[in-house]
């Protein structure tokens, strides 16, 4: 099935450059963006990008390196405000005396 008409890839020439990154290095994480560096191409129009993602993520090779998968969890549990200050939001500072 042909993903993005701009530049004629299918669903097949997706999960090969997949198949391809992971053998290549098992740790890479898989872009958009590198699925069409890998396949030659660039990105036209971005019309095709939900089916592309749908895509993307059926192939079972796209799965995150072990080291990566708790990798924000652990660091948004430490830091629940981002770092910002306190008070840092707009409708904060407009109700305070």
């Amino acid at each position: 099935m042909i993903v993005c008409h701009c530049t004629n890839i299918s669903d097949h020439d997706i999960r090969a450059a997949i198949d391809w990154m992971r053998n290549a290095d098992p740790e890479t994480i898989i872009t958009p963006g590198k699925i069409y560096h890998a396949l030659g191409k660039t990105a036209d129009c971005g019309g095709c990008m939900p089916l592309f993602l749908d895509t993307m993520r059926s192939s079972s090779n796209l799965e995150v390196p072990a080291q990566l998968t708790n990798l924000r969890a652990a660091s948004i549990g430490e830091k629940s405000n981002e770092g910002r200050r306190q008070g840092h939001r707009l409708s904060q500072q407009s109700a305070a005396p």
